[in-house]
Formats: C-alpha cells, structure tokens, sequence
C-alpha cells in the first residue's frame, strides 16, 4: 500500500501486527494530512482484523485529530466529568485526559489512578462505536493502557455457559467513571438491581465483522435483568474472569506522539495507575456508534 508524500514520493505503509491477541502497528503513515480512499481502506480492513491500532511518531494539534478521527466515523461529545473532580470541560469532541494541575485545577479528568476494565460509554443508548487517544506528554513510568479482546474472551466460554447467555441483558452503570468516581449529577448506588444506565444485551453481534463479543461495560454496579442478584453476581464474575483473561490481552506503553485507536464494540481497555507528582496529558476522540445488538 502506497501513500505519495508532497513531493510525488511514494512511501509504504505497513501493518505490523503485535503478535498478541489483538492490537497492530500502522508504520509509514503521517495522520495529519488527509487520507486517501485506497489508504482508508487499508486502515479500516486493519481495525477489522486487529481490533486497536497504533500510529507512532505522530504530531497533531487538535483540529487535525479531530480531522483524522473524522475520517473514520462522525465524531461524538465528550462524556461528563466526575463530580469532584475540578475540571469542567465545556461541550467539545476532545476529552482531555490529564493529571496536571493548573492555577489550582486539573486541566482534565481521571487523574493518576488505575482506570479498571470498561468500555467507553457503554451507559448509554448508542455507545461510541471507537475511541482514539493521543499522548501529548507521557510519564517516565506507568500509565500503560491494556487491551482486551472480547471476541476470544466470549469464543472461549463453554458451550453450555454461551447458550446461557443468549437473550440475557446487561445493565450499564451510568453513575460511575472507569476510575470509580461518582458523576456530576448522580447519586451513589447501593443495590445493583437500582443501576441506572442502559440496557443491552451481554453479548453483541459486530456489525462489520459479523462476529459475537462479550459487551460488560463495567464490572462494579453491573446487573443482568431477570435473575437473583446473586446468580447476575456469580456469572458476571465468570464472564468478566474471561473478558480480563491475560491470553487475551495485549498493553500500550506510551511514548510521545503516539496515537492509538480501538474498537469499543469487542474490546475492553484498562490504564495502569502513575506516579501522581509526573505528568500525562492525553487528548482523546470518540466516534458515534449504534445500537447494541
């Protein structure tokens, strides 16, 4: 795959997969120009194939993240902030994601802490189908975010376990950040069964590739409608055992200038917490997804 620079010069783009379960390099590729069609097609047969992809060495201000991310769906707002947390973003298609304090403020959201397995936004109706995040500043150590892929995690339960799941529903907490903050606007839940949060099937059908994931959400606050509270406690633990299975997973360790994009309808992500006095400043995009089905 051929990509001509301004110069009429042809330079190749290569797809390097990890060699985990999920996760593949987009080398020879500078994301801040438009792409072309043959290009596009590329990327999007690569997302398919791999689920989260990375393009490195990249320098983009925000118009141009958003322009790239564009290119691949229509961009979605950013999701609220947490109730105590300072910062207050006006309505904008880029999250800031950051532990930097400013005149007394953090600038963004989600601090230093570990961010447990979740899928982004996945409380409401149409969750975004895919996000993009872009490392503007990285700490020396920690931060690395982790992919799960939830096509294996739910293609490795037993038979029975799998028929099992057919027609069931998962309630997606909506009061809750992925750091486990309370939102702005929500109170504290004490009983699953009262979750507020949309409602969607525990396993969906992908509507590219055609395959089944596992769709979780969130673990803490989680309620499948229709059973005991503690027969929906006892198989959430046992779904969510494969959905976070290490055979599974692959981790992205920041550098600057990087940019990684991934598939919120099959996989699940996680960020290793930091030393809270270094700084990380990322900036992130979501694209607009469909109904779960």
């Amino acid at each position: 795959m051929d990509q001509y620079d301004g110069h009429g010069v042809a330079s190749a783009i290569r797809v390097v997969p990890t060699g985990a379960a999920l996760g593949a390099d987009i080398e020879g590729l500078d994301i801040s120009r438009p792409l072309d069609a043959a290009t596009l097609a590329t990327i999007r047969q690569a997302w398919a194939d791999h689920l989260v992809l990375r393009f490195r060495g990249q320098r983009l201000d925000d118009e141009q993240l958003k322009s790239f991310s564009a290119q691949f769906g229509t961009l979605d707002l950013a999701p609220l902030a947490a109730a105590k947390d300072g910062h207050r973003q006006e309505p904008s298609y880029i999250s800031v994601i950051s532990n930097i304090v400013r005149d007394g403020k953090p600038i963004g959201g989600l601090g230093a802490y570990e961010s447990l397995w979740h899928t982004d936004m996945s409380y409401v109706d149409k969750p975004p189908m895919a996000s993009a995040l872009y490392a503007i500043e990285v700490p020396p150590s920690g931060g690395d975010t982790g992919f799960s892929n939830q096509y294996l995690a739910y293609e490795s339960l037993p038979a029975d376990t799998r028929r099992r799941l057919d027609g069931l529903k998962l309630r997606h907490d909506s009061s809750l950040n992925s750091v486990g903050e309370l939102r702005r606007g929500f109170t504290e839940v004490t009983d699953p069964r009262q979750t507020p949060g949309a409602l969607h099937p525990l396993v969906r059908t992908h509507p590219t590739t055609g395959r089944k994931a596992l769709y979780l959400g969130r673990r803490r606050n989680a309620y499948i409608e229709g059973l005991d509270l503690a027969d929906s406690e006892a198989l959430l633990d046992t779904l969510w055992d494969s959905a976070s299975d290490a055979r599974f997973t692959w981790y992205q360790q920041w550098r600057v200038g990087d940019l990684v994009m991934w598939d919120n309808r099959c996989t699940l992500h996680r960020r290793d917490a930091f030393d809270p006095t270094t700084r990380r400043l990322m900036h992130r995009t979501q694209f607009a997804g469909e109904a779960v089905m």
